[in-house]
């Protein structure tokens, strides 16, 4: 009965059940999809995502991915050199950080790649 009066932290855990069960409601409650949220502001908050990727300089394409845990960045390799895809994933880390409120963290993943084909004959 305690570890659940105190699992909230309305009352000062008393009992090591109670903190385990505290620690369990946080973990249980960070997972994606644990805390309902509207549709709408499940779409607004992937648009949004996506927005602040696409504002930076030399990016091709954005995919919010994983319940909007996750963000692939896909850049232009010749505007973009390895240093700068660097600096996009922490510009966009912070802007997300800073605009958005979101439980648990997301993933900034720039990718840049460039291929080189040639044909045989």
């Amino acid at each position: 009965m305690h570890a659940i009066e105190a699992h909230h932290g309305e009352v000062e855990p008393r009992t090591v059940e109670a903190v385990l069960t505290q620690a369990a409601d946080a973990v249980s409650g960070a997972r994606p999809g644990a805390r309902r949220e509207s549709l709408e502001a499940y779409v607004h908050r992937l648009e949004r995502l996506e927005e602040i990727a696409s504002a930076e300089p030399g990016v091709e394409k954005v995919f919010a991915m994983q319940a909007g845990r996750e963000v692939r960045v896909m850049v232009r390799p010749e505007e973009v050199d390895d240093l700068g895809a660097q600096v996009i994933a922490r510009e966009v880390a912070k802007r997300v950080q800073d605009e958005l409120s979101f439980p648990g963290q997301i993933r900034i993943t720039v990718v840049r790649e460039s291929r080189a084909t040639e044909v045989a004959r």
